[in-house]
């Protein structure tokens, strides 16, 4: 039987070091070969070619092979969008309890006890704080917790209206979440004050959010006119007409109160 040759580590290390050696000598008489001309795609504007010389890069005509952005128009200018708001908000936002409730019950959690239960149950609710996209107002009744369905609906609620202010050309400006999550100690409370509270609430199942409509959080300068309304009840509308959600418009608490669904 023939014996099996074994390689050392220290024969590995010799002969690796010697092939290294080798392609380098190959690479300094035959520099053709390591730079062969070659095209990459690095994106949809733009192609980078090696040559021996040097990189060139070559830039797609803008006019022949542009694509319209949510910012830009084809020949490169800023977009800016018309405000167009809705036509009544009553109309356009009429949502009333019973149809938020159930969504809330088919989408929501068990009813949370109080601000220790809300802690306990992370594995069902996440926790949404103040963001690049929108502000949290002090919540006096409620908890900063949703359903991660509410949750995902709230950031894009907040980043459309985001680019809605950019492509109409207005001051960029956060909206202000009011009310979130309540606890049923935290609707007691708020019934004691408040007649018009009903008992099942929809914040209750972590479904329901209420947004600010006459106070936001400036980035770059306030907007004093009802500009802001305007464009947030243009994107609200849009994802209510996707089924996304419920909304009602609150005169007296100058709020949207939103559930999801």
């Amino acid at each position: 039987m023939k014996q099996k040759t074994k390689i050392t580590k220290k024969q590995f290390l010799l002969g690796f070091t010697a092939i290294t050696f080798l392609l380098a000598i190959i690479r300094l008489v035959f520099p053709s070969i390591a730079f062969n001309r070659a095209k990459v795609l690095i994106n949809d504007n733009s192609l980078i070619t090696e040559t021996t010389d040097s990189i060139k890069i070559k830039t797609q005509s803008a006019t022949s092979n542009a694509k319209t952005t949510l910012f830009y128009k084809a020949n490169g200018s800023l977009k800016k969008n018309r405000i167009i708001g809705v036509r009544d908000y009553e109309e356009s936002f009429p949502d009333l309890q019973p149809q938020q409730i159930r969504a809330a019950l088919h989408y929501g959690v068990k009813p949370v006890t109080n601000r220790n239960d809300a802690e306990r149950r992370k594995n069902e609710l996440v926790y949404i704080g103040s963001n690049p996209y929108y502000k949290m107002k002090k919540l006096n009744n409620s908890v900063p917790y949703l359903v991660p369905r509410a949750a995902i609906l709230l950031q894009d609620i907040s980043r459309n209206f985001m680019d809605s202010l950019q492509t109409k050309g207005v001051p960029i400006n956060k909206i202000l979440v009011s009310s979130v999550l309540r606890t049923k100690e935290d609707v007691e409370k708020l019934r004691q004050h408040n007649h018009n509270a009903t008992e099942n609430s929809c914040h209750l199942y972590g479904t329901t959010f209420d947004i600010a409509y006459n106070k936001y959080a400036a980035i770059t300068r306030p907007v004093t006119n009802d500009t802001l309304k305007w464009i947030l009840s243009e994107v609200l509308n849009d994802l209510r007409s996707q089924g996304r959600c419920f909304i009602k418009h609150e005169k007296r608490q100058g709020c949207f109160h939103i559930t999801v669904r």
